[in-house]
């Protein structure tokens, strides 16, 4: 389950983006759009992280790196 909304974490993340590069090449300059799809876009990565942080501790997500 945690690893699933990881995923759609960074699939949202993506998409935020993507928007805020549509919202940059085509918007005018007066608009804050991009500002705000900015903001949704590091909202996103820190709740990212943060589940990520959250798995790590609660033992739901492992490391196996051989060092």
């Amino acid at each position: 389950m945690l690893k699933a909304a990881i995923v759609l974490m960074l699939i949202a993340t993506v998409v935020s983006l993507f928007s805020g590069l549509f919202f940059l090449v085509k918007d005018d300059s007066s608009s804050n759009r991009l500002v705000i799809a900015l903001s949704v876009r590091v909202a996103l990565a820190a709740i990212t992280v943060g589940l990520i942080a959250w798995g790590f501790f609660s033992g739901q997500l492992v490391s196996s790196a051989p060092w």
